[in-house]
């Protein structure tokens, strides 16, 4: 309702306004407005997705420090009571940051991904669901692999029962876990956002040639 919802109708929007009936936005043109778009949404989801990861983290922290938040409402509330309501955007710019490396690399990618297997000669490829299907794949598979480092530090960030300083959070996981932080979890990231992006845009795309029958804008 407010993630997704900002960067898919804010890019949407940028994506139309930018084409032409003979020429589309290049691949830069994509990277940039689904960038801009990422942002907003990241900032938008903020406060939803504090609150997510502290319920989910819960479970994992001591009897005495866990927060036993009722439900999302009353998790909201009690955040904004407690701690004030910056604590809705504890980590936002990392948060936002994560979002803007998601859209970029899933919306961008998956747009040019699907130009390049159309327009590929000798695979005779149309704008079908095989298509849609193996764009979002490799799209799903970009996205990963570029966001794996921020949802590490978010996470950190997020699930903190303090606020620390972002350079000293880096280095302080550097020097526990090596490099290797930067791809924790990469697999499991995949099995959630893999099948997350396939449906995605497989939906995306029905609702749109949908959305176009209605208007008339296509048989």
């Amino acid at each position: 309702m407010t993630y997704s919802t900002t960067r898919f109708g804010v890019y949407e929007a940028l994506k139309e306004r930018l084409s032409h009936d003979d020429e589309q936005p290049s691949l830069l043109t994509l990277i940039g407005i689904s960038s801009a778009s990422g942002f907003l949404g990241g900032i938008a989801g903020n406060p939803a997705d504090v609150l997510n990861v502290r319920m989910q983290h819960d479970a994992a922290l001591p009897q005495a420090e866990r927060r036993n938040y009722k439900n999302a409402i009353d998790g909201l509330i009690r955040m904004s009571r407690e701690e004030g309501w910056h604590a809705l955007w504890r980590g936002v710019w990392p948060n936002s940051a994560r979002a803007l490396l998601m859209t970029a690399s899933q919306l961008a990618s998956y747009d040019g991904f699907k130009r390049a297997l159309l327009e590929a000669k000798g695979l005779g490829m149309k704008d079908d669901l095989t298509t849609h299907f193996s764009a979002s794949l490799l799209a799903g598979f970009v996205a990963t692999t570029i966001c794996s480092p921020v949802d590490v530090i978010k996470t950190r960030v997020m699930s903190a029962k303090e606020k620390s300083n972002m350079g000293t959070l880096l280095v302080d996981i550097y020097r526990k876990e090596g490099l290797t932080w930067m791809f924790k979890g990469w697999v499991p990231s995949f099995i959630r956002l893999g099948p997350h992006t396939i449906v995605t845009f497989l939906f995306l795309e029905q609702h749109k040639k949908l959305y176009r029958r209605w208007q008339g804008m296509e048989p």
